[in-house]
């Protein structure tokens, strides 16, 4: 086998974590011992990504129901806020698509048609999300999205797709949008296909082939800028607003005043609920995106520092009235393909977003919103999961279903709600699956001494004569006691001839709550009534001394608890030569 270095030194695995402020501000950590010679590669790297998120973040503030100028404020704090705090080298923290129409969903419901309220919600919104990030931050709850479940969390993604696509044509054809849910949309804009502004479709389809022919031919030149640019000059030139094509309009220049929203005391409760679900989705596909990379290059996530980066990015984003912002698959590739090797990229973006706003936005004022209904529409297509639906089908269509059911919970319900399905399905299926663990019926295998494997996968294995002997495969707990219950009785009811002891190996147990500790009791009991012998090995020492004080040490009927399956036989072949059930010497347990 070929000697491969190793990407990092796996002593860093087991290091301590920094004392003090350096643990909480990752970048004191990398900034002194940044190889100078990486510079030019995060530079190249940062202008890319630049070139990439200003038309994305125009054209997603606009999908979040906010001015242009919303999108590039959100880019000056996050992108700098991230890599201070973030410990990704290849993530990029900006709007995304998923969070611009989470905001636009959670606050047109409250604020509907009071353009004043609804700014003011939005920035309420967006900081809620950062403070709610930054209290998990600091409570440690990263471990929160190993609950996330990629087929439910696509699926809601998917579904995120077909409404943003839907509630974009209207902008492409020059038609006005419909109400109601994506379906309701679509069919609105069937029926007033017949009132197209012929410039408008053609400004958009053109900007929309543009940015799939780039993708195509030349995927190192950042199409969103070259469409952006185009689309500026050509409205310019040919005056395209006196033509009925609508155009973005002023955008101001500038720094943001930096300031705290005013919010109905109605609106607080809503808010902070929309921020819940948006900080679940958002640090989904952070989190996905970051391991990812992490695991391409070879360096550890921290998925509790994570929190507080997309905190510290959250906060400030909304005291500036911007967008939320979280870390991008697609925009995070674009800055690994062109060369970054650390966060200094993200800053140099940050510097040059900062020059956009003070000298550049003027320029945008004749930028067909055609043009960023093309981007939007562009930016969403990788996200239509087709393929991998198909694959989830194939592998599990039990996960297939529950993608399904959320996807369609997002398109004919609404975003939220959608969510919410998800977020259900993805409980269900957590209890669905503690509820069903697997017993295995287990038999010795031929030339191992003391050693034990499951029948139905090694048929070749040898069954104890006069013995039934199980392995719970899972903990036993409250949701799963009654299952496990029925399934033993069933067991040992289907055995032919009855076998005349259980043996119950209980070593993936390393507690018993009250529930399983009394089901567990009325188990015994009524394998006892059937003339059953009943026995318990590898049994952990917080179990013995809750079965002692339920009563189930009790019911065993003398000492009934050994230490390996070989002792628990040997024992209770004794006992049945002696007479019956009489008391053992058991082995010592643990």
């Amino acid at each position: 086998m070929t000697s491969v270095e190793p990407l990092i030194d796996p002593r860093a695995w087991a290091a301590p974590q920094p004392a003090g402020i350096r643990r909480f501000v990752p970048i004191l950590r990398w900034l002194p011992a940044y190889d100078r010679k990486f510079l030019r590669f995060d530079v190249v790297a940062g202008a890319t990504v630049w070139g990439l998120l200003v038309p994305e973040s125009i054209a997603y503030a606009g999908l979040a129901g906010l001015p242009p100028q919303a999108g590039l404020y959100t880019l000056l704090v996050t992108l700098a806020a991230y890599a201070v705090f973030g410990t990704s080298r290849h993530l990029v923290a900006a709007a995304t698509s998923a969070a611009a129409v989470l905001l636009a969903s959670s606050v047109g419901g409250l604020a509907g048609a009071d353009a004043s309220r609804y700014t003011s919600d939005a920035a309420a919104l967006v900081l809620f999300c950062g403070g709610l990030f930054l209290l998990a931050g600091l409570l440690r709850l990263g471990f929160v999205a190993q609950f996330l479940s990629r087929p439910v969390m696509e699926g809601f993604v998917f579904g995120l797709a077909i409404f943003v696509t839907v509630s974009q044509l209207p902008k492409l054809f020059g038609v006005e949008k419909g109400s109601g849910d994506t379906i309701a949309q679509f069919v609105h804009l069937i029926s007033h296909l017949g009132d197209t502004s012929g410039a408008t479709l053609a400004v958009g389809a053109g900007a929309l082939a543009l940015l799939f022919a780039v993708e195509r031919l030349a995927p190192r030149i950042p199409g969103g800028l070259l469409v952006l640019i185009l689309g500026i000059v050509i409205s310019s030139a040919l005056h395209l607003s006196a033509h009925g094509v609508k155009i973005v309009g002023h955008v101001p220049s500038g720094l943001p005043t930096p300031g705290v929203p005013s919010v109905r005391g109605a609106d607080v409760v809503p808010l902070i609920a929309a921020a819940a679900g948006m900080v679940l989705v958002i640090f989904s596909e952070s989190l996905g995106a970051a391991d990812n990379f992490a695991s391409k290059h070879g360096y550890e996530i921290d998925p509790n520092q994570e929190l507080i980066a997309l905190g510290v990015a959250n906060a400030g984003s909304g005291l500036v009235r911007g967008l939320a912002g979280g870390g991008s698959l697609s925009q995070s590739a674009v800055n690994e393909g062109a060369g970054a090797r650390s966060e200094v990229s993200p800053l140099v973006a940050a510097a040059l977003i900062l020059v956009t706003v003070l000298v550049l936005t003027p320029l945008f004022k004749n930028l067909p919103e055609a043009v960023l209904a093309a981007l939007i529409i562009h930016a969403v297509s990788h996200l239509w999961k087709v393929a991998e639906m198909r694959r989830y089908y194939n592998l599990r269509q039990l996960e297939f279903w529950l993608a399904l059911a959320t996807m369609l919970g997002v398109v004919t319900l609404d975003v939220l709600p959608g969510l919410v399905v998800g977020v259900v399905s993805m409980l269900l299926l957590v209890i669905y699956h503690a509820s069903r663990p697997h017993i295995g019926s287990l038999g010795r295998v031929p030339g191992a001494p003391n050693a034990y494997g499951d029948l139905d996968r090694h048929p070749d294995y040898e069954a104890i004569p006069g013995f039934l002997v199980l392995r719970l495969e899972s903990p036993l707990f409250y949701a799963n006691a009654t299952p496990i219950r029925d399934r033993v009785k069933a067991l040992v009811g289907s055995s032919d001839p009855t076998p005349k002891a259980l043996i119950i190996d209980a070593g993936a147990n390393d507690r018993l709550d009250i529930t399983s500790a009394e089901t567990l009791t009325g188990l015994v009991r009524s394998i006892h009534s059937a003339g059953i012998d009943v026995a318990l090995v590898d049994v952990r020492q917080p179990v013995i001394r809750m079965a002692r004080r339920a009563g189930l040490v009790r019911e065993l009927g003398g000492n009934r608890i050994f230490h390996t399956i070989d002792e628990a036989v040997d024992a209770l072949h004794s006992s049945a030569e002696s007479g019956g059930r009489q008391e053992t010497e058991g082995a010592r347990v643990r």
